[in-house]
């Protein structure tokens, strides 16, 4: 088998975690890629390490959104990249009576307010275009109630719900959508973050598994459609 021509993709929340590993794992395969995430010099950081371009923007704004697909769209003379792997989210873990109602407006802003803006975005093009790929990270908590998640649970289901939506729309479009639904995954998110029942991070899945998965599904045929892959660290 030949090797495949390089793509071009957006990878979000780029700066670390499951999206830095997604986009050190694309870039190794040659991927001309196109970075963001909010906070600049980590995000120039990871950029500048693996040739890719950097777009610091908080996708939650749909100015910033917009902004990125255009900065994207006038790089490539209008031609939409062959993909984008939205992988921007944030985590709290708190009871619901006691989660305040700030912090749960930001877990939903950022998780699932963000991946409607760039979706939204970026869709008109890759319709036109007859081509391309969205995947999107959710969760195990995506589908699975666990007691402590009720802001983060709410966007991730959120997610799902949008997603699946977004898969009838696409119907026949030639763009396909995949939800990549880890289990907990051993991330900075998880950093200070303390509460009973919390999984041990040496059995959690480690950042890469994810990113295999999201080359994996990328690197599937035109014709092939993966909907959904939910993952999980083996016992």
């Amino acid at each position: 088998m030949s090797p495949r021509p390089p793509r071009a993709g957006i990878v979000t929340g780029a700066s670390r975690g499951i999206g830095r590993a997604v986009a050190e794992t694309l870039a190794a395969q040659g991927d001309r890629l196109v970075l963001v995430a909010r906070s600049r010099p980590p995000l120039e950081a990871v950029a500048d390490a693996i040739g890719a371009d950097a777009f610091a923007a908080d996708v939650s704004d749909p100015a910033a959104a917009a902004a990125l697909v255009g900065h994207v769209l006038d790089a490539a003379a209008g031609a939409p990249p062959d993909y984008v792997v939205h992988c921007a989210g944030t985590f709290l873990l708190a009871p619901l009576d006691e989660t305040p109602a700030a912090e749960f407006e930001r877990v939903v802003r950022t998780n699932l307010t963000g991946t409607f803006h760039v979706v939204s975005a970026l869709l008109p093009a890759l319709r036109a275009a007859g081509r391309g790929r969205i995947v999107l990270l959710g969760s195990v908590a995506g589908r699975r109630a666990f007691p402590g998640n009720a802001a983060y649970s709410a966007s991730k289901y959120g997610v799902r719900g949008l997603f699946e939506v977004l898969l009838r729309e696409i119907e026949g479009s030639g763009v396909a959508g995949t939800l990549i639904e880890p289990a907990a995954t051993d991330t900075p998110l998880w950093d200070g973050v303390e509460g009973e029942g919390m999984p041990a991070r040496d059995a959690m899945l480690e950042a890469e598994d994810v990113a295999e998965a999201v080359r994996w599904v990328l690197d599937r045929p035109a014709h092939v459609r993966v909907p959904y892959l939910p993952i999980a660290r083996a016992p």
